[in-house]
């Protein structure tokens, strides 16, 4: 009996019980949004009922109306869409260059370099906000817009270097050299070569960027003290009181509205960062 040179097939029991079990992952992770909107759209009085229901008996805007009265939205949605776009925006520009140099000049230096931007991930926020406080004071910048993105980009780059880097090892290194032949600088050929190829990467690595500091809160909450300056995960605590009790209608539909950009950008890049992970891990 002969075996067969085809890649093995999972069996119908064990494929079944994989779709079953991503089933339930994916009701885990959609079960709180879908309930944030279904509280959204709710009457108080429903809200205070003791048998909740999925679909909302009377369904209305008055929550999102009281919530744009109650907290300045608009305002703390500009001041995070500012920072997140400058934070995205430097760590592309600051990213780009050192990921180019980390992807083409291996050594252990630069592997040394790499698995320090990877353990640096797993720094809490507690261990670093106290430095982060003392030095963004020595600069006056603290409760500042710029100071926050400067936290972000900071926060931002390993995780952008090592998206980048994928990118950069997928660009043959032909193109490179038929550059150099050409007489091309390696800052030349960074830009008119290697950049334009490396298009998709940075937009993902943006957008990515982006998300982050979007939906960041406790740098927010602990450098920013004016209330004009705030951004807008720290302005949904204000729907909470001082006793702990929410204004749970309006506090849903100021959730809803401020996570609405975030599912968007992501829907819309998932497929170009899964890309960039898996860049590296092929040859061209």
């Amino acid at each position: 009996m002969s075996l067969s040179s085809g890649p093995m097939r999972t069996g119908g029991p064990a494929r079944a019980g994989q779709y079953l079990a991503l089933l339930a992952y994916l009701v885990f992770l959609a079960f709180p949004f879908l309930w944030l909107i279904s509280t959204s759209f709710k009457s108080p009085r429903e809200l205070g009922d003791l048998h909740p229901t999925w679909i909302p008996k009377d369904p209305g805007l008055d929550n999102f109306r009281q919530a744009f009265e109650e907290q300045p939205l608009l305002e703390a949605a500009g001041n995070s869409l500012l920072a997140a776009l400058a934070a995205a925006l430097i760590a592309v520009v600051v990213a780009t260059p050192v990921a180019f140099v980390t992807a083409r000049y291996r050594s252990r230096l630069t592997a040394a370099a790499t698995g320090w931007v990877v353990v640096s991930q797993a720094f809490p926020f507690v261990l670093v906000i106290i430095p982060l406080f003392l030095i963004l004071k020595n600069l006056h910048l603290v409760n500042s817009l710029p100071g926050l993105v400067m936290v972000y980009v900071v926060w931002s780059l390993p995780f952008a270097l090592w998206m980048l880097v994928g990118y950069v090892r997928a660009v043959p290194r032909e193109l490179e050299e038929a550059a150099a032949v050409d007489g091309a600088s390696r800052f030349r050929t960074l830009v008119s070569v290697t950049a334009p190829l490396l298009m998709p990467g940075l937009v993902a690595t943006a957008l990515f960027a982006f998300i982050t500091a979007w939906n960041e809160f406790f740098f927010a909450l602990v450098l920013l003290k004016s209330p004009e300056k705030q951004t807008l995960p720290v302005v949904l605590t204000h729907f909470i009181g001082a006793e702990g009790a929410a204004d749970l209608g309006p506090l849903a539909a100021a959730a809803f509205l401020a996570t609405l950009p975030s599912l968007v950008v992501f829907a819309v890049i998932q497929k170009r960062i899964t890309g960039g992970m898996l860049a590296g891990a092929v040859k061209s």
